[in-house]
């Protein structure tokens, strides 16, 4: 059982945390802390093999946070989870070597994800006696096919977060898959398709438009 720590500041956020960790049978919450400082100092006497990092966060945000566990040489993985999607921290966040990086909102299913990648990985090096180029290769693979796992045929990931990006920007507003296409610069089928799939995933509802003096149009919003 790996045992994990959530740094959260955000109590709704942290519970859901706590509660999607708790849906894996192969882990268990150790404790939560609400900021980068009070974590620092549960690690100084406590043992955990992953923590779920939020990056904004009062006293000490996470990427200072991470860069304080890089420093003190703490034997423990990381997960990041932010609202933000900007390059430089996305690429800051790979440089010290998170496992995974996940954008909110969402679903379990790409948390869960996450968590397998954190056991591939953890698995993999655990079993291995000695590192060569076949070892590498078979862990990386192992990895690239568990993301790929994740989505229906015809999901990509990179894809998808165009377009929650796009909704996030839009969250008040009900958006038609055409609005949404030519925003984000794909065909309305290739936007229906993804839209069908957050939708199932309760990421997005859907309303019918029936107001339209013509043809009924199917209306999108983020979930909040």
């Amino acid at each position: 059982m790996y045992k994990v720590l959530i740094v959260e500041d955000d109590p709704m956020v942290a519970m859901i945390n706590e509660q999607f960790v708790s849906r894996h049978k192969d882990f268990t919450v150790s404790n939560k802390c609400s900021d980068g400082k009070s974590a620092l100092e549960y690690l100084e006497d406590n043992d955990v093999d992953l923590i779920i990092l939020d990056v904004y966060m009062p006293y000490m945000d996470g990427f200072e946070t991470l860069r304080q566990i890089r420093k003190k040489q703490i034997p423990v993985d990381v997960i990041m989870v932010t609202a933000a999607n900007e390059r430089e921290q996305l690429k800051e966040g790979l440089h010290l070597g998170v496992v995974d990086y996940l954008i909110k909102p969402f679903t379990f299913e790409r948390f869960k994800m996450a968590l397998d990648k954190f056991i591939t990985q953890a698995e993999a090096l655990k079993d291995l006696e000695r590192v060569n180029q076949k070892n590498i290769d078979f862990l990386i693979d192992k990895s690239r096919k568990t993301t790929n796992e994740l989505y229906p045929k015809g999901i990509q990931e990179k894809t998808l977060q165009t377009i929650i990006e796009h909704l996030k920007e839009n969250k008040s507003k009900w958006l038609t898959g055409d609005e949404i296409a030519e925003k984000v610069g794909l065909t309305g089928v290739t936007v229906r398709r993804y839209m069908a799939h957050l939708v199932e995933a309760g990421m997005v509802i859907a309303d019918m438009n029936y107001e339209t003096g013509g043809r009924p149009r199917m209306l999108y919003k983020l979930l909040n």
